[in-house]
């Protein structure tokens, strides 16, 4: 999916590095998970935190589901105390920025049996990792079909031989005597 575009007659150089980043914030607006893909945009994690802080702030009162803040299109959505976001620069296309939202939170809501909500998340945030992956990759989408993106991630999280496993996966199965 190569991009161009144009603002004010300025031709921009096709780029598959669409996505700024993504993140989950839960109801209070602290970070669950981000990912940030742009060294030029956000570069440090105060910045990232301060970033976070300002959109939620913004965002958590909102009935809309795009804003353009500090020259990026962020869009979003929220459920129950989760809020998702994808960023992109301000150039770019807010429908393909959609499109990856809405393949991140459906790929979350299948990989936690549509149960939503920080709590799971949080137990399940190896797997939620995986999807993240999945779905972008140093800023090009990799795939935006759900479906596709669960079963990559959750083979990744099964039958992965012990010296594979990240720290996580390692605990759970010693924790559920899967050895």
């Amino acid at each position: 999916m190569v991009h161009t575009g144009t603002i004010d007659g300025a031709l921009f150089e096709p780029t598959l590095y669409i996505v700024k980043g993504m993140c989950i914030l839960d109801n209070d607006g602290n970070r669950l998970l981000a990912k940030y893909y742009d060294k030029d945009v956000l570069p440090t994690a105060k910045e990232q935190k301060a970033f976070e802080k300002n959109l939620f702030n913004k965002t958590h009162r909102a009935n809309a589901e795009i804003i353009m803040l500090d020259g990026l299109t962020c869009v979003y959505k929220n459920n129950v105390d989760l809020f998702f976001y994808v960023m992109g620069s301000s150039h770019e296309n807010e429908l393909i920025l959609q499109s990856v939202l809405n393949a991140l939170y459906e790929s979350v809501s299948i990989l936690l049996r549509r149960n939503v909500e920080k709590r799971m998340l949080l137990d399940n945030l190896d797997a939620v990792m995986l999807a993240f992956d999945e779905i972008c990759d140093g800023g090009v989408i990799l795939d935006a079909d759900p479906t596709s993106i669960v079963g990559r991630a959750a083979l990744r999280t099964e039958d992965v031989p012990l010296g594979e496993q990240t720290v996580v996966q390692a605990l759970y199965n010693l924790m559920n005597n899967n050895y």
